[in-house]
């Protein structure tokens, strides 16, 4: 079939798109940002998943919220106590590890999914320009992963102190408590990610991957 006018125009106009995706080696800047993500988030995993993982590790150590002061506040109550804020502490720690095993799939999977629109960008971006992108798509989902991972886990380590929050009427705050929890996870986890990306970048060659060396050694330049 005979091109038309409009076609030829168009394949114009994305040659030098193509010509610039290309690394040398032969990668494309898509495949280079693609397994930049992953060995970034396999590494992180790796950290978070082991016995300690979120607590030892004061980047990712996850924190109880403040109490807010408020009146009827059973929660708060609990948590302005330093014993239990300890205890409290401890658990969505341990939780987050089991919840980390949860959301690693997730992370992988968005990774492969995710489309990137500027991958130049990214390639010449800040230490953690990747991973801010895969937080921006993935975050959302993670927390939802992860929130019955926590609610159940709560309930099962700490079942004294959040038994006695739902029963004296707290049984809202308990789940709020495990919602926070899993957002305060997720932003850990991309922290973890975020750290193993700005390794890389400081020293791809380690990697020995030779997609991740073309990406950040051309800057992304073909």
């Amino acid at each position: 079939m005979e091109p038309t006018r409009r076609t030829v125009i168009a394949a114009i106009a994305i040659a030098p798109l193509a010509a610039c995706a290309t690394l040398p080696g032969g990668f494309s800047l898509e495949e280079g940002v693609y397994r930049l993500l992953s060995l970034s988030s396999q590494r992180a995993f790796a950290r978070l998943t082991e016995p300690g993982g979120f607590y030892d590790d004061q980047l990712t150590r996850i924190e109880p919220p403040a109490a807010s002061g408020r009146e009827g506040d059973v929660l708060g109550a609990v948590l302005r106590t330093n014993a239990v804020r300890g205890r409290i502490a401890f658990a969505l720690n341990d939780i987050a590890v089991e919840a980390a095993d949860r959301a690693a799939p997730i992370v992988l999977d968005g990774i492969r999914r995710m489309t990137f629109s500027d991958a130049l960008a990214l390639a010449r971006g800040g230490p953690t320009a990747a991973t801010d992108l895969l937080e921006a798509q993935v975050g959302d989902r993670l927390v939802e992963a992860m929130f019955p991972e926590f609610s159940a886990g709560l309930s099962g380590d700490m079942i004294e102190v959040l038994g006695a929050i739902a029963g004296a009427g707290g049984g809202g705050q308990y789940l709020a408590l495990a919602r926070t929890a899993s957002a305060l996870a997720s932003r850990s986890i991309f922290r973890a990610i975020g750290r193993e990306e700005a390794a890389i970048r400081a020293n791809p060659r380690a990697t020995r991957d030779p997609a991740i060396v073309a990406l950040l050694l051309s800057g992304g330049a073909p």
